[in-house]
């Protein structure tokens, strides 16, 4: 991420604003920019900062810098350059995390009866599916509950599949869930099946209907189904050292097979 901290005075901040509206055109346009939000100060209007993510540092000083996209962006900024009090870039560490502010997803179904109640009515569809059905054969009779733990982890609820399943530092977690699909040979009309049960179960236990969670809940489910079908075919290698995803609105874990 690279901060640009500008102390622009007061009667030129509207044309300052107006600069960069145009500005964010040719960077918007650029390959190598992720995204941007200029931010201005509350206390001390004439203090504003830039964030612009880009895709490396290398990318923005060689790539970005070297383009038409930086000629087009830098014609509209050039007046400002000699009010930049700061212009660095920096690397996220991991202190990170969301606020309570914005609940879970898993807050938001309603906790953990509502998963509970999701695989219990979507397992008692799969035995009853006969696509499914031979995949789920000798079903242990704590699947459900175990993959309601997961589920609720996945949507930042208690890590309890991962304390029972994930080793002493959970990190095997991942391993171990996707363990259980070694050898099963999913194909694509058995997992389009069982998203589409899914869903129907979420349904029937009462899952929220709001687009804004269905779309992170479907979104979910379509990454996991596709690993499972990954990890049951031939060529699958068990992963090591990954723990439960974890999902969040919009948002995906940058895990990849």
């Amino acid at each position: 991420m690279e901060y640009i901290r500008y102390r622009v005075p007061a009667d030129r901040s509207a044309e300052f604003l107006a600069a960069y509206t145009r500005a964010a055109v040719p960077l918007a346009a650029a390959p190598q920019c992720v995204d941007y939000e200029l931010a201005r100060c509350e206390e001390d209007f004439e203090h504003f900062i830039l964030r612009i993510t880009w895709t490396s540092t290398k990318d923005h000083l060689e790539g970005f810098r070297s383009s038409e996209h930086f000629r087009d962006f830098f014609a509209h900024i050039r007046p400002y350059v000699e009010n930049i009090e700061e212009m660095r870039h920096y690397t996220p560490t991991s202190v990170r995390g969301s606020g309570a502010s914005t609940p879970t997803l898993y807050a938001w179904a309603g906790g953990a009866g509502h998963f509970e109640r999701l695989t219990e009515i979507f397992y008692e569809k799969v035995l009853a599916d006969d696509l499914l059905a031979p995949v789920f054969a000798g079903l242990a009779p704590e699947h459900a509950a175990h993959v309601a733990q997961w589920l609720g982890e996945v949507f930042g609820g208690p890590a309890a599949y991962s304390k029972e399943h994930g080793g002493e530092d959970g990190s095997g977690a991942h391993a171990h869930m996707v363990g259980k699909h070694f050898g099963k040979g999913i194909t694509e009309p058995q997992r389009r099946r069982w998203v589409n049960l899914l869903q129907d179960a979420a349904d029937e236990a009462g899952l929220p209907t709001d687009a804004e969670f269905r779309s992170a809940f479907v979104a979910y489910i379509e990454w996991g189904t596709r690993l499972a079908v990954y990890f049951s075919g031939p060529d699958a290698a068990r992963p090591t050292g990954q723990p439960v995803p974890l999902w969040n609105w919009g948002a995906a874990p940058p895990y990849q097979p």
